[in-house]
């Protein structure tokens, strides 16, 4: 009776809430597993409250971490920690559907609809190839990324050693998930190392942009060797999403690589004992890593001001829908810019290259800086009801890498009582699951039972 009246209730639950709710019961179960003894290396022992950071940050592929990774966890517990980034990187929608195509399972309308739903497509058909290409993509990227790792780290610690550390970085890296197996000075150590460096940033921005700018760069670059299209025209024939995500992405790295280099240049602690190219070559790791990534080759604790605004704005801003990273996502931060633009110039519509962009857009844009604004005002609140003496700067830089599930710290995160670590896992779910998700799972009964009123209009005076 229990089961059946369990199954009816879930079978009742939307798309957004089941999505919500497999989140956390994986997260759950993530950490009842880490908990256990023999995840543990030698001469450890792991709080409960550590193990549900640890899955947490796992699987919303933040990267905070409370213990060292590299000493604290045993073998098995590294390949758990590991199998949590890939399914919080992959998606646990997708992974699920996997397992039905493999089984050779129909997939059901409401599993599709999750599936819509948890990649925001804007149509149902064509699913199951689209889970696929995913997939296909998620391991070739990682391959690719571990054949680049295998050449620094093999010939440094060894065949078997080297092997595992760069699949561990590769798919850490490419989930966005910032965790290390390298210490607690995560790839600082290869500040100057061109191949640890590039391969890193490769694996960030490419899963960054999403997988469907990836296909459809892929059509247009296989048009322009086709000799079908012309290179000067392969952006104007890209769709307005790509269109968006590469130009936003493109002034939020270049930008951000710009004002890191000049805040951090003459700092001896960060930038100022390197080479103008291996200044330029750490800033720009610097902007690529606040995308919600979590590597640092240099001391966030040492950075200037200045330097510590922008990566704030990154790390809110996150990557682009359809991939692994967080944040609020660079098109919802484009689409806010237009708008405010159109408004200035006193235009109804907003308009760019040449298309004009929903109102639904704008709303639900809107909604998700509103909610993450939101939740990061109140997770600082909280951290400040339970550690009033930590430093300002230090517990806004954690909250904004949690809610954009980046990973950074200023050494925060170590000093972290139970319960701050508590509010910190609230703020990684969050992040991770999305504003708008959790939004629509909470209100979507209430706007069932909403009849349609109109109601009188009246002015208000704004600004």
């Amino acid at each position: 009776m229990f089961i059946q009246n369990l199954q009816y209730k879930l079978h009742k639950l939307n798309t957004a809430q089941i999505i919500t709710l497999s989140f956390a019961g994986v997260i759950f179960v993530g950490g009842l597993i880490l908990w256990l003894p023999f995840c543990t290396a030698a001469g450890q022992t792991t709080s409960f409250s550590d193990a549900m950071f640890t899955a947490t940050t796992c699987v919303c592929v933040t990267g905070l971490v409370t213990v060292t990774t590299a000493t604290h966890w045993s073998l098995i517990g590294k390949l758990v920690i590991l199998l949590l980034i890939q399914i919080g990187g992959i998606g646990l929608i997708a992974l699920a559907s996997i397992i039905f195509i493999s089984l050779n399972k129909k997939i059901s309308l409401k599993n599709r609809r999750m599936i819509q739903e948890s990649y925001n497509l804007e149509q149902m058909s064509g699913l199951v190839t689209v889970v696929r290409k995913v997939v296909l993509c998620v391991f070739a990227a990682e391959g690719i990324g571990a054949v680049g790792y295998a050449f620094c780290f093999v010939p440094e610690l060894g065949l078997v050693k080297g092997l595992g550390q760069a699949v561990f970085t590769a798919v850490s890296a490419f989930c966005n998930a910032g965790i290390d197996l390298l210490g607690e000075n995560s790839l600082a150590d290869y500040v100057t190392n061109p191949l640890v460096n590039v391969t890193t940033m490769g694996l960030i921005i490419a899963s960054g942009l999403g997988f469907n700018v990836w296909w459809d760069l892929g059509e247009r670059i296989k048009l322009v060797f086709q000799k079908k299209l012309s290179p000067r025209r392969l952006f104007r024939t890209l769709r307005l999403q790509s269109k968006l995500v590469l130009t936003t992405t493109g002034i939020l790295l270049l930008g951000g690589t710009i004002c890191i280099l000049l805040f951090e240049y003459k700092n001896p602690d960060t930038l100022g004992s390197l080479s103008f190219g291996q200044k330029l070559m750490a800033a720009a790791f610097q902007s690529v890593t606040t995308r919600t990534a979590g590597f640092f080759t240099v001391d966030q604790g040492a950075l200037t001001s200045g330097s510590v605004i922008i990566c704030l704005f990154l790390m809110l801003v996150g990557g682009s829908p359809m991939g692994t990273a967080g944040g609020v996502k660079t098109t919802t931060l484009a689409v806010l810019v237009m708008s405010i633009i159109a408004n200035l110039r006193g235009k109804k519509d907003v308009e760019v290259y040449g298309r004009k962009i929903r109102s639904s857009y704008i709303r639900s844009a809107q909604v998700v800086v509103g909610m993450a604004v939101s939740v990061l005002l109140i997770s600082v609140l909280g951290i400040f009801a339970v550690m009033p003496e930590a430093p300002f700067v230090d517990v806004l830089y954690e909250l904004t890498s949690a809610v954009g599930t980046v990973g950074l710290s200023r050494g925060l995160t170590a000093a972290l009582n139970t319960p701050a670590k508590w509010i910190v896992i609230f703020t990684m779910y969050l992040g991770r699951i999305g504003p708008l998700t959790l939004g629509a799972a909470v209100v979507s009964r209430a706007q069932k039972r909403t009849k349609d009123v109109h109601l009188a209009e009246e002015n208000i005076m704004i600004g």
